[in-house]
């Protein structure tokens, strides 16, 4: 595994103050906790730094497909100047729904090749982010039977 090149000593203060500002100014209602554990699922993603949400505004962070969760990862990237060859380094989860993601996108990813090895017809997923085209790639690498492209 690699050395983590993120940590919350050295990078957690600047997170905290930033989401705090930027929390305040918005009136969302959340708390957020900083962690860098491994993740329940490090075969798919093993951020360096994790940071988990819960509050009774959580709800607004994960409509719309997460938009606004994966808004405030984004602009705390670009807060504390993490390079976009890190982007998979830091990530921002609510009520678990990371890793509920995950789950789908794996049981996707199995039903879709088995539908392509009964009918030999390509299947094509709706347009994803990195990470997402990732987890389907690694949840099809042991199918031999088929191959992934993006």
């Amino acid at each position: 595994m690699d050395e983590k090149k993120y940590t919350v000593a050295e990078h957690g203060k600047r997170i905290e103050e930033f989401l705090t500002k930027i929390l305040q100014l918005a009136n969302i209602r959340v708390k957020f906790t900083l962690t860098d554990e491994e993740t329940p699922h490090p075969e798919f993603e093993n951020p360096d730094i994790r940071v988990k949400f819960s509050g009774p505004d959580v709800d607004l962070l994960l409509e719309n497909r997460s938009e606004l969760l994966l808004a405030l990862e984004v602009l705390t990237m670009e807060a504390i100047r993490m390079g976009q060859s890190d982007h998979s380094r830091l990530s921002f989860d609510a009520n678990d729904q990371r890793m509920l993601r995950i789950e789908e996108l794996r049981a996707n990813a199995l039903a879709a090749a088995e539908r392509v090895k009964a009918t030999q017809a390509p299947f094509r997923f709706n347009p994803m982010n990195s990470r997402e085209r990732r987890v389907l790639h690694l949840a099809l690498r042991d199918e031999t039977a088929v191959r992934s492209e993006s």
